[in-house]
């Protein structure tokens, strides 16, 4: 059987197995604009070979690509292990790099240590395209290379973060991490992930479907950008409440929105923002939908359709490579692709200056809620009649709705037959006395039962 592509192309690759030349492919899609997908298991023809001690070979490539290639390519690759046909193969993601022309480090910056994605092939690069592409890379800017306004900088947070994660910072964290500008200063990436800055991101709440009537906003950052990222998470999950309604057959439940997408944006907007024009991502919350906006632009329509398939260049790498070693993001480009699942591309708008996802209220979502409301405000108006009185046909439900489900609980109870929890809690009593119903094991952790000898 062979594999979903047949043939080769200019972004994907096959390898039967590990070989010498597989940091030479990766150089290539490295300095390729779209990045590109190395997999070793694969025949040429597509058919599945299979990698055998595939932990091990992980191990290897992860080894081989820190160590031979430069500049650094950490943050952007993905080793990631998959089975096909009931073969072990493995998937090398790789992202165009940012600080091109990536090169053999054997070789240097040289015709022979600099290659380029063409067709189907990995081709040297001529000296003057290896020249040109450093001209360029010299022209933008990033904030690995943008010194850090403070040099007082701590980092506990990051330390703290790095120990639940499993992992040790070490003395030479600032050189693994890549925090240090080419003079050993620290850079502006090295500012955003240090316990105290002059960063923060605001979620502002409105009144209404725009934005003139701001009721409240606060404020999030001053400190290490994970944490930064986490509070703002926690905060739109208060936002984003469960609507739950129980029937005697089954609990429905409904989120304002999708939890995974919401959070994928949240931390796309952090990581990918473009922190070099001193502004700051946004939440914004209206009565119809949020607003996640990060600065930064994708104009060309060629990079926008590489944004929707995950193939965009990371915008800070530095960022990236630290949101994964804490298992904040999957693995590397599946942010956006997770997020539309859930949301369509119309959801993006791509200014010349910024980046904005729109994400509406769920209607089925506030229909439940609305329908919720209407009950309550019915059986209120009935409660008076009701309150303290158990009807034969309230006990009959009650021993229906037992008999269904020996773990219901009262609350449970009381929201389906219509009743208050203290009514729920007499009519129980009642029962048990006229043994009809018993208790079997703790009021806590047990369950009722109803009798055999219940004519009921």
């Amino acid at each position: 059987m062979e594999f979903n592509l047949t043939v080769e192309s200019n972004r994907i690759e096959y390898k039967r197995e590990l070989t010498d030349g597989l940091e030479k492919e990766v150089v290539a899609f490295l300095n390729y604009r779209e990045g590109g997908i190395i997999y070793i298991g694969i025949a040429p023809d597509g058919s599945v070979a299979g990698v055998s001690e595939c932990d091990a070979i992980q191990l290897k490539i992860k080894d081989r690509l820190k160590n031979n290639i430069q500049p650094s390519c950490l943050g952007l690759f993905d080793v990631i292990q998959e089975n096909h046909d009931g073969k072990d193969i493995i998937r090398i993601m790789l992202a165009s790099g940012t600080e091109k022309p990536y090169y053999l480090k054997k070789y240097g910056m040289s015709e022979k240590g600099c290659y380029i994605r063409i067709g189907s092939a990995s081709e040297p690069m001529t000296l003057w395209m290896i020249e040109e592409t450093f001209a360029k890379r010299v022209r933008n800017n990033s904030i690995g290379r943008v010194p850090s306004p403070r040099y007082d900088l701590t980092f506990e947070q990051l330390r703290i973060y790095y120990q639940e994660a499993g992992l040790n910072l070490g003395d030479k964290f600032a050189v693994n991490l890549e925090l240090l500008t080419g003079d050993g200063y620290y850079n502006y990436a090295a500012y955003l992930l240090a316990d105290s800055n002059g960063n923060s991101t605001q979620v502002a709440r409105y009144r209404g479907v725009d934005r003139i009537d701001l009721i409240g906003g606060q404020e999030f950052g001053y400190c290490c950008l994970v944490k930064t990222c986490k509070n703002i998470i926690d905060r739109i999950e208060l936002e984003n409440r469960t609507i739950t309604q129980i029937t005697s057959k089954e609990r429905i439940t409904r989120r304002l929105w999708d939890p995974v997408a919401l959070r994928e944006a949240v931390i796309n907007a952090i990581i990918h923002n473009d922190y070099t024009s001193n502004a700051v991502p946004k939440v914004e919350l209206f009565d119809n939908r949020i607003e996640i906006t990060s600065a930064g632009s994708i104009t060309q329509q060629e990079e926008q359709q590489n944004f929707f398939e995950g193939y965009s260049i990371p915008r800070n790498k530095i960022l990236m490579r630290i949101f994964k070693d804490l298992d904040m993001v999957e693995y590397l480009g599946s942010g956006i692709p997770r997020i539309l699942k859930f949301y369509p591309k119309e959801s993006y708008t791509f200014g010349s200056t910024f980046i904005r996802v729109v994400f509406p209220i769920s209607q089925e979502a506030l229909e439940l809620e609305r329908d919720i409301n209407t009950n309550k405000i019915e059986k209120s108006k009935t409660s008076g009649k009701t309150s303290g009185k158990t009807s034969g046909k309230t006990s009959g439900k009650t021993i229906e709705l037992i008999n269904n489900n020996k773990f219901i609980t009262i609350p449970e109870l009381a929201e389906i037959i219509g009743i208050t929890e203290r009514s729920v809690q007499r009519n129980l009593q009642k029962l048990q006395k006229e043994n009809i119903i018993r208790r079997i094991g703790p009021a806590k952790g047990g369950h009722w039962e109803v009798m055999e000898n219940s004519n009921d």
